[in-house]
């Protein structure tokens, strides 16, 4: 199954749209996929991370995800594929992977539009 990496009820309500459950909606269309975009839920807003370090962000991010009591049995044993727009430094990704392996899914692996290059990652 494929599910979106997913935003806090208020962001979401404040942009009007979840970027990263429109790339997982067209992804499940093209590979015939289902796609879950409610498997995952926000329990808690964070703050934006411009300008952490991966610390920081990772403190952020921490117990901020839960899979959706709605959806839990739906996670036992399946493959899924996360999907996100930007990866920075996988500290949302590593949150929601391992929420998702505490809930039972075999595999969990991640999709992203775009990844951040920092100066030292480019050899600058």
């Amino acid at each position: 199954m494929i599910a979106p990496v997913p935003l806090h009820w208020r962001r979401l309500l404040k942009r009007r749209y979840n970027q990263s459950a429109e790339l997982a909606r067209r992804l499940g269309r093209i590979a015939g996929r289902p796609v879950v975009a409610d498997l995952l839920h926000r329990r808690r807003p964070t703050t934006p991370q411009e300008g952490m370090s991966r610390p920081e962000r990772v403190a952020n991010q921490a117990a901020a995800f839960a899979v959706n009591p709605r959806r839990a049995a739906a996670v036992g044993g399946r493959s899924v594929l996360l999907v996100d727009d930007v990866l920075t430094t996988g500290a949302t990704l590593s949150a929601c992977a391992d929420c998702l392996r505490q809930g039972g899914a075999a595999r969990v692996d991640v999709l992203v539009l775009a990844r951040v290059a920092f100066e030292d990652s480019l050899g600058l």
